[in-house]
């Protein structure tokens, strides 16, 4: 029986808050994107090929400021499948069954999902409904209560598929709806406008960093830290060659966002909406050689999760809060996209400081409450 089977080894501390601290991180950049889009008049969004028009000059402050907060939602996403894999191991050694599991995987994705049409949509897209990376993370959770039946071999290799395949199975898929993309496809592949909703994060391209991220979870459970940092490592140089690779010939895997030129800023300039290969490789990459640094300067006695860890251990929380305060701010303050470049790092780090404190008293009570709403968010 499940609940009479040997309980499965506790991932160490040192490898939790690794993960927690990489995902602090992104959210501090996310905290200057959405800054910059509340307060920064020159805020750039040009990537991906609808977005922008061949030919624009890319100021480079502008274009960097956009580029290096493109790491979040991947790092998301991906921490979000390895999350879950780490979660449900530890369920089972707990003994709950697999149907209880199955329940809170589906119930919790619905959750979030239901949070971009019913609270974000409001302040990034007043009067559109508008489908984010919560809308894929929470419809990439219910999706994984069949998928993460799969081996572990059959789950990396379709996580890896769906990542080096995508461009070719959007464009199958789009030749089949007339080159036009129906609400279903643009839910699920390519994104875009339909009447009052507007999909930027379709769930297939993202689902497939989850699938990658459950993987990897697996991984980190299983192994020792050594071969974590190892792998980490190896894969963010193979992972970025594969971007080099890519981005250099122009051609498939950019979903024909392709470079003007060979400056530096071109070559970063990949397709985010919807993700081409040349962006989920590039940033994929550069987060796991943060991880890899950060799983090397996590000591076996630093238990004390840091700052970091907290924005990481509460980071739901914090986003459903952070954007509703920097639009309010920027109302009452009559600073709406009246700033340059400098109004998104000061108020993307200004409301991070602010709602800090928040995020820690919200950390001990869920930790108090582990079986409350909390869990939820």
């Amino acid at each position: 029986m499940l609940a009479e089977a040997e309980p499965l080894p506790r991932v160490p501390r040192v490898r939790r808050l690794a993960l927690d601290r990489l995902r602090g991180i992104v959210m501090v950049l996310m905290a200057i994107d959405h800054a910059s889009g509340v307060f920064n008049a020159g805020r750039l969004v040009t990537d991906g090929a609808t977005l922008y028009r061949p030919g624009t000059v890319l100021p480079a402050a502008q274009f960097l400021t956009r580029w290096i907060t493109h790491l979040c939602a991947p790092t998301f996403v991906f921490l979000a499948g390895a999350a879950l894999a780490l979660s449900v191991n530890r369920r089972r050694a707990l003994g709950d069954d697999e149907r209880t599991i199955d329940r809170f995987i589906a119930s919790r994705g619905l959750f979030i999902a239901a949070l971009d049409p019913l609270w974000m949509s409001w302040v990034f897209a007043p009067g559109h409904v508008l489908l984010q990376v919560l809308y894929a993370i929470g419809f990439g959770l219910v999706a994984m209560v069949p998928l993460r039946r799969l081996p572990d071999r059959a789950v990396l290799v379709t996580g890896l598929v769906l990542a080096v395949a995508g461009e070719a199975i959007t464009g199958l898929v789009l030749a089949a709806d007339g080159g036009t993309p129906g609400i279903a496809t643009g839910l699920l592949l390519t994104g875009g406008q339909f009447g009052p909703v507007i999909v930027a994060y379709p769930l297939v391209p993202w689902l497939a960093m989850m699938l990658l991220g459950w993987w990897f979870g697996g991984f980190v459970q299983r192994s020792g830290a050594e071969r974590a940092r190892g792998l980490v490592a190896v894969a963010s140089l193979v992972v970025l060659a594969t971007f080099l690779l890519v981005r250099g010939a122009d051609g498939y895997g950019n979903m024909r966002l392709l470079r003007d030129d060979g400056s530096l800023v071109q070559w970063l300039h990949v397709s985010k909406y919807p993700p081409a290969l040349a962006y989920t490789t590039l940033e994929l990459g550069l987060a796991a050689a943060i991880l890899a640094g950060l799983l090397s300067a996590t000591g076996p006695r630093d238990t004390v999760a840091g700052p970091l860890a907290v924005l990481g251990q509460t980071a739901l929380f914090f986003y459903v809060l952070h954007v509703h305060v920097l639009v309010l701010v920027g109302r009452a303050l009559h600073l709406e996209h009246a700033t340059g470049i400098a109004g998104a790092y000061v108020g993307g780090l200004a409301i991070t400081a602010a709602l800090y404190p928040l995020c820690a008293r919200y950390r001990r009570y869920k930790r108090a409450h582990p079986d409350g709403w909390a869990r939820y968010l």
